[in-house]
């Protein structure tokens, strides 16, 4: 179907791109943001108003304005609305709406503004003046209150008040949709802390002598859950079970696959497997929830007998815990039976080692986030060794719990020059006679 040829007005030398003669009531206001409109007969206009009106009596006359910078503001006229869906193209800013011509498919009787509601659900990112017959304030102020960001009398208009009446519109729509969208913002931000908080896991020690203590800091700015995990629970036989993992990368998807690894950790060791078991079917976990082939997760799993003197230790390509006793240097526990990484082989197998830990301990889980970041400005990375170091001397001086945790962050991060690029998991179980 061809478009229909809008109908003449009172200014067709805008249109047709001539520059009128500067009108004495144009406006002084500053030039409102704008998106770069077309080009049409080598004229660049700064702001674009559709007409939407079907005055039976004549068209209505829309006086010559200017903008602040001495240019023609353009106007373009629709008779009925579904020419005003052709002409509502992205460089028209605002409407100027004659709220007598009857909305699609209802009469005036019905809602008096229902032609209103129409335009504001055809265009909701442009800005619409109502007009209306001289007099008729309440019907203006109604049509604000449903949505326009303004309204003005039909027998009333002249350039100057309908210039400053377009910049305004223009200029109160642009800032109301950026504190609507501030405000999904702030909100969608309040609901991802509250999920992300609850998302964290709530240790199991009930009845346990362990004192446990966790520090955990995301890669990702502004999130409070990355792919690292973990968690701990006690059985009904009193054995303690600690774990912590990595999914590889560092986005959403894999924040809510570690949180899914975590869950089914939980469940699966309160249901009583431990060890290859376990692991095996935490592989088959990932398997089916991993959005791509190439995820994979790291894991350390630990079961500390009831009378918390002696341990198992399965590693999944992780890095081995780090075990403290007094009168004797922090050292890693053995990994030499270290297994694959979860979803790297199928059928891979993960030997259950056994570790002596004493009568007082302090173990220590943590993820490669603590151990890879950088030292000073070159290459050299921190590396477990570092970390053994590190930890050894924070333990000479007196460091035990939440404080030993707090000051191994802080000095890697220190020492990193600044934020560390991955995630931080480490977690601390003390056992004190």
């Amino acid at each position: 179907m061809p478009v229909p040829i809008p109908r003449q007005r009172a200014i067709p030398a805008v249109e047709s791109g001539q520059a009128p003669a500067a009108s004495p009531g144009g406006s002084s206001m500053e030039e409102a943001p704008r998106k770069e409109s077309k080009v049409e007969n080598n004229t660049h206009t700064n702001l674009t108003l559709l007409l939407i009106e079907d005055d039976p009596g004549g068209s209505t006359v829309v006086p010559e304005m200017l903008d602040a910078a001495g240019k023609p503001i353009r106007v373009r006229t629709a008779r009925n609305l579904t020419e005003a869906g052709r002409l509502l193209t992205d460089d028209v800013h605002c409407i100027l709406l004659d709220l007598a011509l009857p909305a699609p498919g209802r009469t005036g009787e019905e809602d008096e503004l229902g032609v209103l509601k129409h335009v504001l659900e055809l265009a909701p990112r442009h800005a619409v003046l109502a007009l209306t017959a001289s007099g008729d304030a309440e019907r203006g102020a109604e049509a604000v209150r449903v949505g326009a960001q303004d309204y003005l009398f039909r027998d009333e208009l002249d350039g100057r008040l309908l210039s400053r009446a377009i910049r305004y519109a223009v200029e109160r729509k642009r800032s109301d949709t950026a504190e609507r969208r501030l405000a999904e913002g702030r909100l969608r931000a309040q609901e991802n802390r509250r999920l992300e908080r609850g998302l964290l896991p709530t240790p199991l020690l009930e009845g346990s002598s362990l004192r446990f203590a966790a520090r955990y800091r995301p890669g990702r700015s502004r999130a409070l859950l990355g792919g690292d995990f973990y968690d701990v629970v006690r059985t009904a036989d009193g054995t303690v079970h600690a774990m912590i993992g990595d999914v590889c990368g560092h986005g959403p998807d894999e924040a809510a696959l570690g949180v899914e690894l975590r869950i089914a950790w939980r469940a699966l060791t309160l249901a009583g497997l431990c060890g290859d078991e376990l692991l095996g079917t935490l592989q088959q976990v990932l398997e089916h929830e991993r959005a791509d082939d190439e995820i994979f997760a790291t894991l350390c799993t630990v079961d500390i007998a009831p009378d918390g003197r002696r341990a198992g230790l399965c590693l999944a390509g992780h890095p081995s815990p780090l075990l403290a006793r007094p009168g004797r240097a922090a050292r890693l526990l053995p990994y030499d039976n270290n297994g694959p990484a979860l979803g790297l082989l199928s059928g891979a197998r993960w030997p259950r080692m056994q570790v002596e830990l004493g009568a007082e301990w302090s173990l220590m889980l943590y993820t490669d986030g603590l151990i890879e970041g950088r030292i000073g400005e070159g290459r050299e990375r921190l590396g477990q060794d570092g970390m053994v170091e590190m930890v050894r001397r924070q333990l000479a001086e007196g460091l035990r719990g939440e404080a030993l945790l707090r000051a191994a962050v802080n000095e890697v991060r220190n020492l990193n020059g600044g934020e560390l690029a991955d995630d931080v998991a480490v977690l601390l179980l003390d056992r004190t006679v």
